[in-house]
């Protein structure tokens, strides 16, 4: 069971691991509501927040979701799993609100503000008329799932992304069928552990970092610190 919270963002990164076994004890609502705010916190393009977590604890809802994922345990073992999707129309709607509260927190000048407005406009139709409104709406809401994480380690709570997926299976358990403008980005079982994880280990930094352009093979050598 991990239930020792960690104590910072390092921390986090460094112990949280994917499980896919958890106990079924439930989520106190006090602490699935600090993580879900906090999942919010993270950027989105244009501040739109085109991104929503549909949180399924429902017995019934979360078996759809292991019919969805070709039977794996997570769903139907964790008593919580968020469902991270996509807006794609965010930048359509009525979004007075959002300039408005940056204007009171001092975020944004007038100036900012006007020139955003008219900007993104511009810069989601231009993804619209190259096909890639949707790719860009993904990362918003899995930039979010990302941040929740992190939270959930923070917390003392085991989590694993899950990719693997029907969509048209998924949004029928959420009731979102129907809709053609959201995409699933992202599922999350997020519970208690029943099993320990250990970490797989990484390849050194110098296989992933390229400096100035990228190379086309990778460095395995491990150097010591």
């Amino acid at each position: 069971m991990n239930s020792k919270p960690v104590t910072s963002v390092a921390d986090a990164i460094k112990s949280r691991r994917s499980h896919r076994h958890y106990l079924p004890t439930p989520i106190p609502d006090d602490v699935l509501d600090r993580l879900l705010e906090l999942a919010l916190e993270a950027p989105s393009a244009w501040n739109y927040q085109g991104r929503s977590i549909v949180v399924a604890s429902e017995p019934e809802v979360r078996a759809e979701l292991e019919n969805a994922t070709g039977g794996q345990p997570h769903p139907r073992e964790a008593p919580v799993v968020l469902v991270f999707l996509a807006e794609l129309n965010a930048w359509r709607r009525d979004n007075t609100d959002i300039f408005d509260e940056a204007l009171r927190n001092r975020a944004w000048s007038e100036q900012f503000a006007a020139g955003s407005a008219e900007s993104s406009r511009q810069f989601q139709q231009d993804l619209v008329e190259s096909g890639l409104e949707r790719e860009y709406a993904v990362k918003d809401a899995v930039i979010a799932a990302s941040f929740a994480m992190l939270v959930a380690t923070e917390l003392g709570l085991a989590c694993s992304p899950m990719n693997g997926w029907n969509e048209a299976q998924v949004k029928k358990a959420i009731g979102i069928d129907d809709r053609d403008d959201i995409a699933v980005a992202l599922l999350l079982p997020i519970g208690f552990a029943a099993e320990q994880r250990r970490h797989p280990g990484r390849r050194p930094m110098s296989a992933g970092v390229h400096f100035q352009q990228y190379r086309s093979s990778i460095d395995t050598t491990r150097r010591n610190p």
